[in-house]
């Protein structure tokens, strides 16, 4: 069974996804910080393919991204990266990205490696519902992977449902209509607009991301959804670790248990 299936299957409330860019801090850094991650209690792992032009990402994330394709991250190199992970790493892995990189790749030769590698899902924000269904999505079930789909407070509740209906894994809530990036605290229109999807009783787990940053973010969120998802604030963790391996589990201590 797909790892991310799997999961949602045991664990209901309370997921607590974690994003951050391959080749960052430093360009080896990939597979320690996926490490790290496990060893301290996350439930899911994003790794951000860098690309030199992350129109839904925020200042932090596009600087990552800078950082890691300066360090001379490529495609080729994460899945060098990752052909051993499944020997260390046992948790669900998604990659997160844009379609342009992908189809340099050869959108086939991409999902057969991730195949190969342990991947298990993606998340690309900029491929279009139509163009999935038309042209990839028996590619994607073919080689097990899961396509993750986002929807904001300005998605209808017919468009919710589609994405629901037609796509599977899970459904990223994006909490607000702007760049990723941490903020502080849940505004009421969030709220309302957390309340109004859960109240659907879609048939997909979903997950709550940006702006998540937090203890009280992460719970909050949490309570609305089957967990959430966090970037920015990690990646600024990474920025300024001294040690890799404790500072992440510090901060995803803190996280889960405040």
């Amino acid at each position: 069974m797909n790892r991310i299936d799997q999961l949602f299957k045991t664990k209901t409330e309370g997921v607590l996804s974690i994003y951050f860019t391959a080749g960052f801090p430093q360009l080896e850094d990939t597979l320690p910080i996926m490490e790290a991650l496990e060893a301290a209690g996350a439930d899911i792992i994003e790794i951000g393919m860098p690309y030199s032009d992350p129109v839904a990402d925020g200042p932090t994330i596009q600087e990552s991204n800078k950082v890691a394709l300066d360090n001379g991250m490529s495609m080729k190199r994460l899945f060098e990266q990752l052909k051993d992970m499944r020997k260390t790493v046992a948790l669900p892995v998604v990659l997160m990205g844009y379609l342009n990189p992908i189809m340099q790749y050869g959108m086939e030769a991409f999902c057969k490696k991730c195949q190969e590698v342990g991947v298990d899902g993606l998340i690309l924000p900029d491929l279009p519902m139509q163009q999935y269904l038309d042209e990839y999505k028996e590619m994607f079930d073919q080689y097990d992977l899961r396509n993750t789909f986002l929807v904001s407070p300005q998605t209808s509740e017919e468009r919710i449902r589609e994405i629901d209906q037609k796509s599977d894994g899970f459904i990223y809530m994006v909490s607000s209509h702007s760049i990723t990036g941490a903020k502080s605290g849940i505004s009421e229109e969030q709220v309302a607009y957390f309340d109004r999807v859960k109240a659907m009783e879609l048939k997909n787990p979903r997950l709550i991301g940006f702006g998540i940053s937090d203890h009280a973010t992460y719970t909050t969120a949490s309570s609305f959804s089957n967990g959430a998802i966090i970037g920015s604030a990690f990646i600024k963790v990474l920025q300024n670790a001294e040690n890799l391996q404790q500072d992440i589990k510090n901060y995803i201590q803190a996280v889960k248990n405040g």
